[in-house]
């Protein structure tokens, strides 16, 4: 078995060598906006969140079929029952010698919620998965592109959200 890659560390090594006078700095936050569940997981309704710039292929499999999605700032939304073989991510900043793309669940697990509806675990997922363009600015993200995602997951009337941030 490989060792982890250490991705914080190889960010703020990469921030150095760019010439920025600081390492890059992630958000932190005092206050964790987290809650307890007021009823079972097994009746909740779910959304997928995620930073890894999910796309759905065109019909013939070539390309990105944008007929669905909806940007607002850098904020999108694709139909959760989208095959997973139409799905796909074009990211290129991640460390391409020690990870892959392949495998769309490992970094937009919708195949892997679908299987906890069908197990029981959740009562169901939102009928939209949202994403978020990496934009690498807290305040866009705070003040645009989170209360966005917010208006989508209660629009779709979603009591938790799983975040797999890439």
């Amino acid at each position: 078995m490989s060792d982890p890659v250490r991705y914080i560390d190889r960010t703020r090594d990469y921030y150095l060598s760019q010439g920025y006078k600081k390492p890059y700095q992630w958000a932190h936050f005092e206050d964790i906006p987290f809650s307890r569940l007021s009823k079972p997981l097994s009746e909740c309704r779910v959304a997928l969140v995620s930073t890894s710039d999910v796309a759905v292929s065109n019909a013939n499999g070539e390309g990105r079929d944008k007929s669905d999605e909806l940007l607002v700032g850098n904020a999108y939304s694709i139909p959760t029952n989208t095959p997973v073989e139409r799905l796909f991510s074009r990211q290129e900043h991640f460390d391409q010698h020690a990870t892959h793309l392949d495998d769309v669940n490992s970094y937009f697990p919708v195949t892997r919620l679908q299987e906890k509806v069908q197990q029981g675990r959740i009562s169901s997922m939102a009928p939209r998965c949202h994403g978020v363009y990496t934009a690498y600015s807290q305040k866009k993200t705070l003040e645009s592109d989170a209360p966005e995602v917010l208006k989508r997951c209660r629009e779709d009337e979603v009591d938790i959200a799983v975040l797999t941030p890439v």
